[in-house]
């Protein structure tokens, strides 16, 4: 089954949706290489923080109101921010290459560049 072509739900059509999905992947193969110990740490949250960003998305989605369209796409954005924090901190803690940070950064800021566009977008169509 191609999930790229078969866009059955508004959020799948989102560019910054598909692009923070395909991130998500990109955190996972990055946190399968942390230390052990960091399973139920570093690595469990940060996970979790890059999982929120497309969920949030699609939660949003099904809001009626741009209001709370708008709301969803703001924590998805704090949650972004929340990822790119602990990347610093893993890379300070040595388990993230420079490289790879630097590659997250640019990843982070093409995804919150387009989720601010559909924030802003939203929050002019508040009525």
């Amino acid at each position: 089954m191609n999930i790229e072509k078969e866009h059955q739900f508004t959020f799948e059509k989102l560019d910054v949706w598909q692009d923070a999905r395909h991130w998500v992947k990109s955190i996972y193969n990055i946190t399968s290489l942390f230390p052990k110990s960091e399973q139920f740490g570093m690595r469990d949250q940060l996970n979790r923080a890059a999982v929120s960003v497309p969920t949030n998305l699609a939660e949003g989605s099904a809001r009626i109101s741009m209001k709370d369209q708008s709301h969803f796409s703001q924590i998805a954005y704090s949650s972004l921010l929340e990822a790119l924090n602990l990347l610093i901190l893993s890379f300070d803690q040595g388990y993230l290459s420079e490289v790879e940070l630097s590659f997250q950064r640019n990843q982070i800021g093409m995804i919150s560049t387009k989720l601010n566009a559909l924030y802003y977008s939203q929050r002019s169509r508040v009525k």
